[in-house]
């Protein structure tokens, strides 16, 4: 039989009830509007091969979701493959295609009663309006419809608990082992040289310690374990998101003031130059939703990077603490967009540098000036080893949190500008990535808002292990 005959045979056998949990599994992969016309196992399958998570050489999301539905039977019959070698593979890290949050949330929908999901839904009454409350939502509807809401996350799980408490304690148990599995992610993260807790949970650290300048290619001490791997033409993608007409958001009555973006066509211009002079395959988008910017972002992270070193995501838009705004005036979480990238959630970029550049405001208020004084003076396949979810990343913001960023309508923003600049001069003297961000600091701390006596201070953030150097042949 052959490839298709197989998922056709696959997705005979599966009920309606399966199939609404292999979409709910699916929902890192493909968004919930873009699963509103599946009605049927084969329409799902055909979105997951043009998506490249269903191939003839590449059939391990399929079996992790037949696993996760407890159907051994396709598994068996059809793959070859057995329970006892999906629990041995899922062990390896990176391995599992779908969240250990979404596995929580659809196993607690299975230990759930009709009886719990009555009350579940009675509890829930005042938060979700009563029509997506009917008798035939499932609790996975209810799960979806809460994250919509923003009352649950992967990290918001506080409303789920309350509940789970009253209807069924042993709810919580679940819960619990995933947060504690999370929460020893962290500790490991937190153990590493020069690594402070991970930017993803929303610690911010203010200190950035300055490392030494590139030795230089002859000095043979700067091993693989020391050195990210930059040695591929290209490197890795580099997206450019850039926002500047928010006509639209405007339409909002609380974004009317929102205004254009004067200038930053000038910093995409000078992105766009300085990271393909770095050999990054350069891919920019403007003007784009917040909801298009995740859709984007999710097509990249099932994309195949095991023949790049790095991936990088410049957004230059409007913001606030936390998020930056799509040109429709809706928000999107900076920690969502930066977690597409985790080990568990791309594995071809797994012990690889993910960097994403923020110019966006995080606040209203200006870093207001005061006075000083001054004196007068890759590990290779033989030597794998588990690291954490969420090492490697660096998150560049233009400012800290709560404080504006300054654009200036003719020559551009001043940290983009900066940024540029410095890695253009620096990349080849052999300079590092965090050394050269320190740079910038200085540079764009000493600039001033005469008007409002305001400050800008960047603030990198950074789970890296090695050093990072753009090494310009």
């Amino acid at each position: 039989m052959d490839f298709s005959g197989y998922l056709y045979k696959i997705g005979e056998q599966l009920d309606s009830d399966e199939l609404a949990s292999l979409k709910f599994l699916s929902l890192d992969h493909i968004p919930q509007k873009k699963q509103e016309p599946i009605k049927d196992a084969l329409t799902l399958f055909e979105i997951l091969q043009e998506k490249g998570m269903l191939e003839d050489d590449n059939l391990f999301f399929l079996k992790e979701l037949l696993f996760r539905i407890s159907r051994l039977d396709l598994l068996q019959n059809f793959l070859s493959t057995s329970k006892e070698n999906m629990e041995k593979e899922l062990q390896t890290l990176g391995r599992a295609q779908i969240s250990a949050y979404r596995v929580m949330l659809f196993q607690i929908s299975e230990d759930v009663s009709k009886l719990e999901l009555k009350s579940f839904k009675f509890l829930l009454s005042k938060e979700l309006p009563r029509c997506k409350l009917d008798d035939d939502m499932s609790l996975l509807d209810i799960f979806m419809e809460m994250e919509k809401r923003v009352l649950l996350g992967d990290r918001n799980l506080d409303v789920l608990k309350k509940i789970c408490e009253q209807i069924n304690k042993s709810l919580l148990i679940k819960i619990n082992d995933y947060e504690s599995n999370r929460n020893d992610r962290t500790e490991r993260s937190m153990s590493l040289e020069r690594s402070p807790d991970s930017f993803l949970d929303g610690n911010m650290p203010t200190n950035l310690p300055q490392t030494p300048g590139f030795p230089g290619e002859d000095n043979q001490s700067e091993t693989l374990d020391k050195v990210y791997q930059m040695k591929n033409k290209p490197r890795g993608y580099c997206l450019i998101f850039n926002n500047y007409d928010f006509s639209e958001a405007r339409k909002l009555p609380s974004l009317q003031k929102m205004k254009d973006r004067n200038g930053t066509k000038l910093d995409e211009d000078t992105l766009c130059q300085t990271f393909k002079e770095l050999h990054f395959e350069t891919v920019l988008f403007q003007n784009y939703t917040a909801g298009d910017i995740s859709e984007v972002l999710q097509s990249y992270q099932n994309t195949d990077h095991s023949e790049k070193d790095c991936f990088i995501c410049c957004i230059l838009s409007h913001g606030d603490r936390g998020i930056i705004y799509g040109t429709d005036g809706k928000k999107a979480s900076i920690y969502d967009l930066t977690s597409y990238f985790t080990g568990s959630n791309c594995p071809s970029l797994v012990g690889k540098p993910k960097i994403f550049f923020i110019q966006a405001c995080q606040g209203q208020s200006y870093h207001k000036a005061v006075p000083v004084e001054t004196d007068s003076e890759t590990d290779s396949e033989s030597q794998k080893k588990y690291i954490p979810d969420e090492a490697d990343f660096l998150l560049g913001m233009a400012t800290v949190k709560n404080c504006v960023s300054y654009r200036d309508p003719v020559k551009g923003t001043w940290y983009i500008q900066s940024l540029c600049q410095n890695l253009r001069e620096r990349c080849p003297q052999g300079d590092d990535i965090l050394t050269i961000l320190t740079k910038v600091n200085y540079e764009v701390s000493e600039k001033i808002d005469w008007k409002n006596m305001g400050k800008q201070m960047p603030q990198p953030i950074f789970t890296l292990r090695k050093k990072l150097f753009f090494p310009p042949n």
